[in-house]
């Protein structure tokens, strides 16, 4: 089965932990112990967030001011590249050379006239409290919004149209590659098909959409996206909150959830869904459990109820 694995990037840097590389590459141990199996039984692709980083990176460039800090298309870059070698590197240790393993810069393509840009929801980088926000949107000139108790800075996240090394990935596949990819969502560019050029585009890109867009264009079965809650829930939050089981696109569709926070992951395993295939959202450190379909929320095209509450 050819499956893709979306890791969040606050899953490879816990809220309230120190951004530090040695914190960076434990996360990465762990959640590379959790796919171990996958990787060892099906054809894998591994993509991966990168909000936290890529927002340490931004906090970084702006402490050396003797050049322009560097634009976010870059900052994705250098965050595929850090992270996707730890994953690779962990990945190989773990599996101890049983599978070939490709770590690849991956760029999505965007339209650079998206609502996205008058509309920042992506959080990226560290949490600040209710004391610190006025002053850090002042200093840096950031969008805030609020994420849970906290606060973080928000910048735009078009949709993603396609995955421009899609060809490359089926082709490591098919060879019998790991692939590691689109991490962060991919770099941002826009592409002028008819001068054969691309450009960086301002943004970060939501992982699980970007990741939903690769498993249609290489025809994965699965799309796994994995997080730090049980279930997707309808009304989370408030007393009538029910956690789902199985949904089918129908149903899921017409349910709100929170923007740049459960909504795009609903949003990109409608679209796996609606492609063939399936999708699971459901907590990393359960993964076999969300595979033998005892906690997570899957959805797919054909479920006779409905709504299949847990």
């Amino acid at each position: 089965m050819r499956i893709v694995v979306a890791l969040g990037g606050n899953a490879l840097s816990r809220r309230g932990e120190p951004m530090t590389a040695d914190l960076l590459r434990a996360n990465v141990r762990s959640a590379c112990h959790s796919l171990a199996t996958l990787a060892r039984e099906h054809e894998l692709v591994v993509t991966h967030g990168n909000g936290p980083q890529v927002g340490l990176l931004a906090l970084q460039n702006l402490t050396y001011q003797e050049v322009a800090a560097y634009p976010l298309d870059i900052l994705g870059a250098e965050t595929q590249g850090m992270i996707g070698y730890v994953v690779q590197q962990e990945l190989s240790n773990i599996l101890r050379g049983e599978r070939k393993i490709a770590n690849l810069l991956t760029t999505t393509v965007v339209d650079d006239h998206d609502p996205a840009f008058e509309h920042p929801t992506k959080f990226i980088g560290p949490q600040y409290s209710a004391e610190d926000v006025a002053e850090v949107a002042a200093d840096y000139r950031w969008t805030i919004g609020k994420d849970g108790n906290y606060f973080r800075r928000v910048v735009p996240s078009p949709q993603p149209i396609r995955i421009i090394q899609a060809d490359a990935i089926r082709l490591l596949l098919d060879n019998g590659y790991l692939v590691v990819c689109v991490g962060g969502g991919g770099v941002p560019v826009k592409a002028d098909s008819q001068a054969g050029r691309q450009s960086g585009v301002q943004a970060v890109i939501d992982k699980d959409l970007a990741s939903a867009a690769l498993a249609e264009e290489i025809s994965a079965d699965t799309l796994v996206i994995l997080t730090d809650a049980d279930f997707v829930s309808q009304d989370w939050g408030t007393p009538q909150q029910r956690d789902i089981l199985t949904a089918s696109v129908d149903e899921i569709e017409q349910l709100p959830f929170a923007e740049g926070s459960m909504k795009p992951k609903v949003d990109a395993a409608i679209r796996v869904a609606k492609a063939g295939g399936r999708a699971l959202i459901g907590p990393l450190d359960r993964l076999d459990e969300l595979l033998a379909r005892k906690i997570g929320t899957e959805i797919r095209a054909d479920v006779p109820d409905g709504i299949v509450y847990a």
